[in-house]
């Protein structure tokens, strides 16, 4: 006949307890905007969020992530922690940490990021900024203004380094 060892017996007679569950957001959850839903007017929040619809306006999630996936259409400024472009966008595009554009993206607007992945085959039309902050009432020197160091653009459209002056080839 089968006896129970002394182990058994005691933990039978001290049953260890379990925690109670800890209510958390489970990682990689994210809110979705569903490729059936058309958005117009601002979207903020404090999450994570895939964007397979349509937004017109603007998107502020500054301390979140920000996707536009493959169905995703935005004619929107979009202000996030990362933001990932898979579908197409028009508008500028403000990360905190980055700006990812994927082979099937399409961006018609500027990019601000401090790091900033255009994937081979990706669209894209605007300018690129990787200076400083990614806020876009940040002060810039107006075209044509001096520069002390550095390079600046002449009227010809041409970086001339050390902000000195081209001269000019049209006539006066």
């Amino acid at each position: 006949m089968w006896k129970k060892t002394s182990n058994e017996i005691a933990s039978e007679s001290n049953p260890i307890s379990t925690p109670a569950p800890v209510h958390r957001q489970p990682i990689g959850e994210q809110a979705v905007i569903g490729s059936s839903l058309i958005v117009k007017g601002d979207v903020l929040g404090e999450e994570d969020l895939m964007i397979q619809g349509q937004i017109e306006g603007k998107v502020v999630l500054k301390k979140n992530s920000i996707t536009v996936g493959k169905n995703g259409r935005v004619k929107a400024d979009l202000f996030g922690k990362i933001i990932v472009v898979e579908g197409v966008v028009q508008g500028n595009l403000f990360g905190e940490e980055k700006v990812i554009v994927r082979k099937s993206g399409d961006v018609r607007g500027n990019l601000t990021a401090p790091r900033i992945n255009l994937e081979e085959g990706a669209k894209f039309k605007g300018s690129i900024d990787m200076e400083g902050d990614a806020a876009p009432d940040r002060q810039r020197p107006l075209p044509g203004a001096a520069v002390t160091s550095g390079s600046r653009r002449t009227e010809t459209g041409k970086a001339v380094p050390g902000g000195k002056k081209e001269p000019s080839t049209s006539n006066p």
